[in-house]
């Protein structure tokens, strides 16, 4: 009779032949569960949120605010947009939601984060689930195959997120207008713009890709003493790299659906002054 203390049924990984045989699949007590949990059902909840904004193809613009999710706007069914680029580098051809063309980028950057990584191998994939944790895989092949292999273009994610964030930064300065286009207008949806474009550097900049590019591959810092202090700088943001990633993730959320609110009518831009 199973008395469901049995060792799993493998003999690879922390079950193989050469370690320590322990009944139990671990000796934890904690609530370990907890935490992959709440990380798939917040990383879930923004694939929800941000598939249906990135596809509604609608309420991402109410003057002088333009979405996070469709700037720049490059196709020609983009909406009359006089906040933020409006490159219309896609012909007429282009017939589904102008988000779908750049989304790609910043959202390439944060699934190939290292950060992220762990988030979703772990709440997603159990891979492991959490520490001293045994996953249920059987097999092991890291990020040496398709499409695992594609994580390796991360540097490459961040120098295309670098534009974008420069782009969202010039949307966020242009929301400092009013409705008229007038400057010296500041609502509640600038505050909302300032909150996040400050996020979306602090994260990027967090990025170990970048830390590396800044400080890496250098034999002697004090014959680089800029770049040493820099590196420095990153270093301590890279230290905040997993809370950047959440507050950053929810802020620039958050942004959208402000728009979406004041384009769809749902309540008026406060203004400030």
């Amino acid at each position: 009779m199973a008395t469901g203390t049995e060792p799993p049924q493998v003999n690879t990984g922390v079950h193989g032949a050469t370690r320590a045989t322990i009944a139990p699949r671990h000796l934890r007590t904690d609530r370990w569960w907890l935490a992959p949990a709440l990380t798939a059902a917040g990383l879930l909840a923004f694939i929800v949120y941000s598939t249906w904004r990135a596809f509604a193809n609608d309420d991402y613009y109410a003057a002088p605010y333009v979405s996070p999710f469709y700037s720049p706007c490059l196709a020609e069914n983009c909406l009359p947009m006089q906040a933020g680029p409006n490159w219309e580098i896609f012909g007429s051809w282009w017939g589904l939601s102008p988000a779908l063309l750049i989304l790609i980028f910043p959202l390439g950057f944060r699934l190939t984060c290292y950060y992220y990584r762990k988030a979703y191998y772990r709440g997603f994939w159990a891979s492991p689930p959490a520490c001293a944790v045994a996953e249920p895989h059987k097999k092991y092949t890291g990020e040496t195959r398709f499409p695992l292999i594609l994580q390796n273009i991360h540097r490459y994610f961040f120098y295309a997120a670098l534009p974008v964030a420069a782009i969202l930064t010039y949307d966020t300065v242009l929301a400092f207008r009013d409705e008229n286009y007038e400057w010296g207008h500041m609502g509640l949806g600038t505050l909302v713009f300032l909150v996040n474009i400050v996020l979306i550097w602090a994260y990027t900049l967090s990025c170990h890709s970048c830390r590396h590019i800044i400080g890496g591959r250098l034999r002697h810092f004090s014959e680089h003493p800029v770049r040493y202090r820099l590196w420095g700088w990153v270093g301590k943001l890279n230290a905040r790299h997993m809370q950047l990633a959440w507050v950053s993730l929810f802020s620039v959320a958050l942004a959208d659906f402000y728009v979406y609110l004041v384009a769809s009518g749902a309540f008026d831009d406060p203004r400030l002054f």
